[in-house]
């Protein structure tokens, strides 16, 4: 789910059972990226997995950093992570978004080896694009709810629309 030149692209970590089963991302029940992709702006109704090629009208694509399927992000090893991240950034470089969005902050610690990074816009770019970590919208990340979640992609937005 990629095109040249989009204003965001989000990154999952991996995909889940569910979403290598049916082929599209987020789509176990309980994830909430589309409800709060909705919730913030990006999209002016909730899609549903199954509408996900409607995010290219909007300038929005979806990547992994890893492509192998798990059902737990924690069955990934370190490098798988670092090698997903070098894969990443080279299909960065070559399609150039305003913003990359890795949705997990402990997913983009170990793929770019930046043991620091929190939340929020990144020091770092790829190219031209920024870089945003974003919280990991999966049903098991409590600290964050939705309406919380939703808050800090709208933040995304507003960079992204150049406010």
């Amino acid at each position: 789910m990629v095109a040249d030149g989009l204003r965001v692209l989000f990154c999952g970590i991996n995909p889940g059972l569910m979403t290598a089963a049916t082929g599209h991302h987020f789509a176990r029940p309980g994830n909430r990226f589309w409800p709060v992709l909705h919730l913030s702006g990006f999209t002016p109704r909730l899609l549903n997995p199954a509408e996900q090629g409607e995010l290219l009208s909007y300038g929005l694509g979806i990547t992994n950093v890893v492509a192998r399927a798990t059902a737990r992000a924690d069955e990934l090893t370190a490098e798988e992570y670092v090698a997903g991240g070098q894969s990443l950034t080279a299909k960065v470089k070559r399609l150039r978004p305003g913003w990359l969005a890795v949705v997990g902050v402990t997913a983009y610690r170990v793929a770019f080896g930046d043991r620091t990074a929190q939340v929020g816009p990144q020091e770092r770019t790829i190219g031209d694009t920024r870089v945003w970590v974003l919280p990991n919208p999966s049903g098991l990340n409590a600290h964050w709810t939705a309406a919380t979640m939703a808050e800090e992609f709208g933040r995304l937005r507003r960079a992204a629309d150049g406010g």
